[in-house]
This record gives structure tokens, sequence and C-alpha cells, in this order.
């Protein structure tokens, strides 16, 4: 494998990615969080830094719905002609649901688990996070892929404490995660949680003379052990006998206890020796199947980036650190905002993040950065030359915009028609705290003017009335190389001052030019991470992306066949890390 102790980041659709560049057990944990055919509607919060001048803006990133069609069809007819439990579970459910919303969501979700359950080691376990929506269903398809004997668990995670859909039921404050291991000699590192102070004055009520908290437990051993059945003369000069078993321990370790002051002597005659137990030396309590002691993230949580189904790093590290060691490959396949990710760099775990929402990716690099600045990884489904992306320009000009906005830093409006001219938005530095916005308009197409230049100066200027805000610049990125003209109107609307000097109010970038290394003209700029930091209450610091940073943004694109492969848009075998020398293909029928 080249590259394999190296992170890597794959965007596209991961049933592609896993069918086409994962080799077979090589992967050591999987998590996976994927919608949860709730009918819900997804939109990624970007938080403004001030709302008193800008509006958060919210992209939507997915819609968690699922029909039937000719897509569901077809993946269903893919896992149903090759025999085995997977057909058999989907062609049953398929008898019981009928070609449903449900069954198009499970026949998707059956493909994948698939897939992880190949790319697993023995040694590996998977975790799926879902919600009661179709969570009894899933079961079904787990055991069938893995066996009802690899089951370990059903984890229930009690993820908010109030919600509002009780009127007519019980209110869902809850999560499934399921926990299956692929072999029986799975990796296992029982976790623990730390008890609280009303828990800690319960089971440790009294306190030594430098403070430290005991128990007093029995020395008496659970079953008969004649050999360890004799008198023992304490350090006070008492002479003690064991319960009819014998004691727990032999004769030196008693002598040891004595010697370390661990042995509590009784106050009445009779009475029992025991022996101490500090609360600085328990690891706590270890953790059953019912986790109420993760809260979920508040509005004002320093970890809340405004990613709609955000889990608390805290949630992620306990699964890594109970079925992964350090140095093993953590997968998730569905990555999001990046928890997993994070939280795997924290435990010292190599991780694979698949995910197919360019904005999402954005939040997840930003992450990264911000919180891991020297972390090195692969990012994979990228163009590779301003060919590419000139490609896109003309064959997928929406998903040309979209890139266009996250190669610039900036952050996507959502909006394809009806955007008012302003196809992306990014905050900039201005003063040590003072920051101004600026706007993207992105022109893929061959026939532009110096009309697109000056109505992008409009719109700048009529947010500069709007939002008080008068260093809002604008950036308008072209695919193909502006005229003299174009160039004129943009200087026509002159330059502001800044920390680093004077700037164009109004410049124009080209893709050769991105490609190149050019940068959007601005003091420092702010990264998704620092602008939800600032978006919350309080006095946060922030951290800033500067221009020269952005140079080494890689850039998101879709992973597809045909001729995108031969422009760069596709990995090759060279690019992709931990992966086989040889492209995997299925093997057919």
């Amino acid at each position: 494998m080249k590259n394999s102790a190296r992170n890597a980041f794959y965007f596209g659709d991961n049933l592609h990615i896993l069918r086409e560049y994962f080799p077979d057990e090589s992967v050591d944990l999987v998590y996976l969080d994927p919608p949860f055919n709730s009918n819900a509607s997804y939109n990624l919060l970007f938080k403004s830094p001030d709302k008193t001048r800008w509006a958060d803006a919210q992209i939507a990133t997915f819609d968690d719905t699922w029909s039937w069609g000719d897509s569901a069809e077809e993946t269903f007819e893919d896992v149903t002609s090759v025999p085995g439990k997977p057909a058999d579970i989907l062609l049953s459910l398929r008898l019981i649901l009928g070609t449903n919303d449900m069954l198009a969501y499970l026949t998707m979700m059956t493909a994948r688990l698939v897939e992880l359950h190949r790319v697993l080691k023995r040694s590996g376990s998977l975790y799926l996070h879902c919600d009661p929506t179709a969570s009894h269903y899933l079961k079904i398809v787990l055991d069938g892929i893995f066996g009802p004997q690899a089951f370990k668990a059903d984890i229930t995670w009690k993820r908010t404490y109030a919600h509002g859909n009780a009127s007519r039921s019980f209110g869902g404050v809850t999560d499934t995660i399921f926990f299956y291991s692929k072999g029986d000699q799975y990796i296992w590192n029982s976790v623990y949680r730390p008890l609280t102070a009303s828990e800690s004055a319960v089971k440790y009520p009294y306190t030594d003379g430098g403070g430290r908290r005991w128990q007093s437990v029995t020395l008496r051993n659970p079953s008969s052990r004649p050999n360890l059945h004799f008198p023992y003369t304490a350090s006070n000069g008492t002479t003690y006998h064991p319960h009819p078993n014998g004691w727990s321990c032999n004769e030196a370790r008693l002598r040891k206890y004595d010697t370390e002051g661990r042995l509590h002597f009784p106050t009445r005659a009779g009475g029992a020796l025991r022996l101490k137990m500090f609360e600085d030396e328990s690891k706590g309590h270890l953790v059953p199947n019912l986790w109420d002691d993760i809260g979920p993230l508040g509005s004002q949580a320093k970890e809340r980036l405004g990613y709609p189904t955000q889990k608390p790093v805290a949630l992620l590290e306990r699964i890594i650190t109970a079925s992964s060691n350090p140095g093993d490959v953590v997968l998730d396949p569905f990555c999001g905002c990046g928890t997993s990710l994070h939280a795997a760099q924290n435990l010292g775990r190599r991780w694979i993040g698949i995910d197919v929402a360019v904005q999402s990716m954005h939040v997840v690099q930003d992450r990264l950065k911000h919180h891991f600045p020297h972390v090195q990884y692969d990012v994979f489904g990228i163009p590779k030359s301003a060919d590419a992306a000139m490609w896109l320009a003309e064959n997928h000009p929406f998903k040309f915009e979209e890139w266009a906005v996250s190669a610039l830093g900036a952050m996507h409006s959502g909006k394809f028609r009806g955007d008012r001219g302003i196809d992306g938005t990014f905050y900039y530095l201005t003063g040590s705290d003072e920051r101004s916005r600026g706007i993207v308009s992105v022109k893929g197409g061959r026939n532009i003017n110096p009309g697109m230049v000056r109505d992008l100066g409009g719109t700048v200027q009529t947010q500069r009335r709007l939002t008080r805000d008068d260093k809002a610049i604008g950036v308008l990125l072209t695919a193909y190389e502006p005229t003299k003209g174009m160039r004129d109107a943009a200087r026509e609307f002159g330059r502001i001052d800044t920390l680093i000097g004077p700037i164009p109010a109004v410049q124009i970038i080209t893709v050769a030019e991105l490609f190149a290394g050019a940068t959007i003209r601005v003091p420092m700029m702010l990264d998704t991470v620092a602008a939800a930091a600032i978006g919350r209450k309080g006095n946060v610091r922030a951290a800033f992306k500067s221009p020269r940073d952005l140079t080494q943004r890689e850039f998101l694109l879709p992973i597809r066949g045909g001729r995108e492969a031969n422009l760069g848009l596709e990995m090759t075998n060279s690019d992709a890390p931990a992966m086989p020398s040889i492209r995997r293909r299925r093997a057919a029928g």
C-alpha cells in the first residue's frame, strides 16, 4: 500500500469510493452516522461574526428523505443479484414493506454496509449511529451481513434533555448506536467514566488525614481456599482470623497492605479486618450501554460549528478508545463536519473520512487546521488542474460554482438562482476587533463582459449601505480570461485601506490564477471555525486564515467516471493513500 501511514479525506459517493479504492480488511474501526430517513431537511449554518450587520447563512447540505425510483431499483437489483444474506433480507423486506421510501433507504444502507463489512479487519468493529425511525430494520440488516453472533451492544445515547415532538407521543430524546464486531478476537478496551460528586460521596464515605476519600472492602475470599486460612497479627498488635473461606490474598500481600496503611482495623471486638480502597486509585464506573453522561452540544458550546447533526467529540472518543488502539485506522463514510476525524486525531489514530457535501468538506478542513495546525492528510476527489476545473464549468456549472466558492475559502450561498449576484461570502479582519464581509460572484461561461464586473461592484455598494460596512469588497472568479474592459471596470471601484495597505475593492481571479496560487487580497480571512467562535456569546479568541494559507487549500469535487478521470477529477493509483497498488474492481457477477 502507498502512503499507508497518512490520513485521507475523500469527496464523493461513499459507495463508489469503497468499491473502487478500498481493499479487503484494511480498516480497524468503522463509525457511521448516516441520514436517518426522518424526512428532515438539514441546513449547514455558517455563523456570522456580527449578527447586527450580517445574518447567519444557511446552506442545504442534504434532505434526509428517500424515495423509491430508478436509482433505488438499480441498487436493489445490484445487491440482490449476489446470492447471500443481504439479498435475502432485502427481498424479504420488499415483500413486507413494498417499494416505498423506507425500502429505498434500507437498500441504500445495505449496499454500503456490505462494503463496510468487507473493508473491516477480522479484529475490527463497526458502530452504526441511528434513531428509532429505522433502527429496528437496520439491526436486521446488520445481523444478516455480520451474523447475529457479531452483535455486541445496543447503546442508547441520551442526546437531548427535552424535545418538542411530545404532544401526541413520548418525546424522543435518545439515539441508538449498534456495535458489531467482525470476528471473535476483536479489539476491546474497557471504558470507564468518572464518578459524579454525589456518587463519590456515597461510594467513598471516609476521608483520611491527607484528604483522600476511601471506602472499606472485604478481605473475604469468595470461594473456599484452605491455603489462605491463617491468623494474621497486624501492626496494631491484634491478631485477626479470616472468614471460613480464607483471606482474599496471601500473608505477604496482607503485610504489604499493612505497611502501606491500607488496612482498616475494626473498632469493635471480633470485627473483621478490611481493606481501604481509595477513590483516586479507582478508574471510575465501567460504562454500560446507557450513555447519559455525555450531553448534547448546546448553542454556545465551544465545539458547535453549526452543522445540523454534529455530535460531541467526547462521544466519538469513547467509541474510538473502546474499539481501537493508537495507530489504528478509523473510517467514517458519512463524516459530515468531521467530529470522528477530530476525535481520532486527538487519540493518535489514523483516519479516513468520506463525504459528498462540498460545504461540509470546507468545514472539516477549517476544523482540522484550527485544532491541529500541523496535521497531514491527503484529499482526493479533487481537480488536479485548471483543465479539470474548466471541464466542470462547461459540463456542471452549478458544481463548478460550489467548488469555486469553496476553493477561494468562502462559503456558498446555498442558492443557484435568485441569489442577487451573491454566490458566496467570506469575512476578513480589518482591525484588532473589526471585521468586514466579502462577496463572491462566479462566472463559468465563455461570454463574460465588463457589465458583470459593474453588477458585482453595484452589489458591493448596496451591501455596504445595508450592512454599514464601508470596507466590503467583491471578488469575481472566472473560468476564462477576463477582457481588458473587465479589468478596467474593476479598477473603477477604487481601493480601500486595510491593515496591509490599500486593496482593490473589486478583484478578479481566474481559474488558472487560482491554480497558480492566487488568493483573495485581504489582511486576514476568518475560517468557518473562527466565524462560529466569534458568533457565539462571550469574548472568544478566534483563529484566522491568511491568504497565504489559502494557497494550501485542496479543491473539492465529486468523484465520477468517464472523461472526468482523464482531466484529473478522479483519484489515480499514485494518489491514493492506504489503497492497493492497482485499483480495486468488484468481481463480475
